[in-house]
């Protein structure tokens, strides 16, 4: 994958900063933390380490930025999909599709989560903020699931976080494991008729689960 290159910085802090953030996603998502190079990230946005240092501190607090941002920009599309304004079933469809897409979308996304994990989680702890983004994914899935029970749709007894878990864990899957499973098992995973087959599965998996 070629590395964007960016114009000089301006004096214009969050855009540089943005511009920082967008090529360190990707030089953290293929290096990891311990790979990762702030002289590369720094010659593909024209700027300096110092500059880099001085807006996030360290190349620790850099990859904590990055790693907020990721989820950050998750949530935010999460938030836009009005699933209150939807039927329960109609609700909890569409975030699982949301979910597949963002995943084979987005597999900085991915390559970051699986690099954190390989890190027991470590840097992620230290955020003061990603706990809280995640807080409304599960209230969304919560009042959606507790309004489907109502309505009879969906079976009582479960718990939003373990249907936050399942959706995850699918949709997941399907990109960070994509490479050997289609080795093993010689299949095309990446066709866009897999593709398609291979979402509707995963959305229809879920429904079945939570359904009454």
């Amino acid at each position: 994958m070629n590395q964007l290159v960016h114009s000089p910085r301006t004096n214009d802090p969050a855009r540089t900063m943005a511009g920082i953030l967008e090529v360190a996603t990707t030089e953290f998502a293929n290096k990891g933390l311990s790979g990762a190079r702030i002289d590369a990230i720094a010659a593909a946005t024209q700027t300096s380490k110092r500059m880099i240092y001085y807006y996030f501190g360290s190349k620790v607090g850099l990859y904590v930025a990055v790693l907020e941002a990721s989820y950050k920009r998750m949530r935010e599309i999460e938030a836009e999909l009005h699933l209150e304004d939807l039927a329960p079933e109609a609700a909890l469809r569409r975030l699982v599709e949301f979910t597949f897409d963002h995943h084979r979308g987005n597999e900085d996304y991915i390559r970051l989560v699986m690099n954190e994990n390989m890190e027991r989680g470590a840097y992620l702890a230290q955020s003061k903020t990603i706990k809280g983004l995640n807080v409304t994914a599960i209230e969304a899935i919560r009042q959606l699931y507790e309004r489907g029970v109502a309505s009879g749709v969906f079976r009582p007894g479960l718990e939003p976080i373990d249907i936050h878990a399942s959706i995850s864990a699918l949709t997941f899957f399907n990109v960070s494991n994509q490479h050997t499973f289609g080795l093993i098992f010689k299949e095309d995973a990446r066709s866009p008729q897999a593709i398609a087959a291979r979402r509707s599965s995963i959305t229809e998996m879920v429904i079945r689960f939570v359904r009454a």
